[in-house]
């Protein structure tokens, strides 16, 4: 018996010290994984000229342990945390992807390479950064006034006509950056009003570039997954899978109809002619009547010239055919009064696809539009072309 009790003693000691040294392989392989994403950064950031690496306890306290009455908001890829940065003196948003994010360790290398090389006044600002094993951390400037969205849709304070319009133009010029100004055009992909930011004197700042994609100047749309938020995606980009500066311009036209009706890109409960904002707008604009979109709750309180001008340069960036957009410089033109409103048809342009003939290899889908008005895109497609992304097109964040 006392030989079988020392071989089993014998025989747990040796398993015992094969799981540490597994588990001692393992943190290593994560410290490896975690040193390779910290060497990714650091090829691209440069220290002192931009976003710094925050030591991940620094955060942890300066968001009181990711206090939840610190809480800003929640999305799919976390939470955004209020904090405050004692030796700065600075408030700070901290963005924290769990482990369990949709949008994961890509997206947010994606996201620091991206915005830490960009500056302008109407892009948030990111300070830095932090990573420890599975928890990614990117800390933003603190907007005090929240996103676009809570101020349209949830009523948290009453925006006036004067203010809209400046929202306008600031997200407008943010745009105009990314597309036209920097080294490399930025397809951001995922504009809507609860990605514009506003700071404490309501300037507007575009965020979130987790999705955003960098594209040689001259050259045209890229293929990627399909991206983006229902309602606010451009229709060439189900078809296609690619996204553009026109499918950017689509976005950007439908957050100009939001500031200016002040209500969702799609509302259930509205009436069958209404549920969908851009084909709404279209019909009153075909109508004559364009100012009976206008926010009610302006109470007529706005410049009927100026209300005419956003809606109109926000059904044409939201035009369905892709090349009947302007660029993001044409739109600013007319917002600040330097050319004329666009002459648009008096009926909402519905796209009218075309599949590769049958025994052709081709995967590419084109696309035309025609002036006819229906409530239902149908899309017949072959048993032997391509398969069709299975989206609900009234499902907004």
């Amino acid at each position: 018996m006392g030989v079988l009790a020392a071989a089993i003693r014998f025989g747990f000691c040796v398993l015992l010290r094969r799981i540490k040294e597994r588990m001692r392989l393992v943190d290593v392989e994560e410290e490896d994984e975690e040193s390779g994403i910290l060497e990714s950064m650091d090829e691209v950031l440069i220290e002192g000229t931009g976003p710094k690496r925050f030591p991940y306890k620094e955060l942890v306290v300066a968001t009181d342990n990711f206090s939840e009455e610190g809480k800003l908001g929640q999305g799919g890829f976390g939470g955004v945390y209020r904090g405050f940065l004692a030796e700065q003196n600075m408030e700070i948003a901290v963005k924290r992807m769990s482990s369990s994010s949709n949008q994961g360790k890509k997206e947010y290398i994606s996201e620091v390479k991206t915005i830490s090389r960009l500056r302008h006044r109407n892009l948030v600002q990111l300070v830095g950064w932090s990573q420890k094993r599975d928890s990614f951390l990117l800390v933003y400037e603190y907007m005090p006034n929240g996103s676009l969205d809570y101020h349209l849709f949830r009523k948290k304070s009453h925006l006036s006509w004067p203010v809209r319009y400046k929202i306008a133009h600031g997200l407008a010029a943010g745009l105009l950056y990314l597309h036209e100004e920097w080294e490399q055009c930025v397809v951001h992909r995922d504009i809507k009003s609860s990605n514009v930011m506003l700071d404490s004197n309501f300037n507007a700042k575009l965020g979130d570039f987790g999705l955003a994609r960098l594209v040689d100047h001259g050259l045209g749309s890229q293929t990627t997954a399909l991206a983006g938020t229902m309602g606010y995606m451009a229709p060439e980009c189900f078809s296609t899978g690619k996204a553009s500066k026109e499918s950017d311009v689509f976005s950007f036209g439908v957050v100009l109809l939001e500031i200016a009706c002040g209500r969702k890109v799609v509302e259930h409960e509205a009436e069958e002619s209404e549920v969908g904002l851009v084909s709404w707008v279209w019909e009153l604009y075909g109508g004559g009547r364009l100012l009976d979109a206008a926010d009610e709750t302006l109470n007529e309180e706005y410049e009927k010239e100026e209300m005419k001008c956003l809606m109109s340069v926000g059904l044409w960036c939201a035009n369905p055919d892709h090349k009947s957009r302007p660029s993001m410089r044409q739109a600013i033109q007319v917002l600040s009064s330097e050319a004329p409103l666009p002459s648009l048809p008096s009926h909402m342009p519905v796209p009218i696809y075309y599949y590769p003939p049958a025994g052709t290899t081709s995967t590419q889908i084109s696309f035309t539009c025609t002036g006819e008005v229906t409530n239902k895109l149908e899309l017949p497609v072959p048993s032997s072309s391509i398969q069709m992304p299975s989206v609900n097109v009234g499902q907004t964040e």
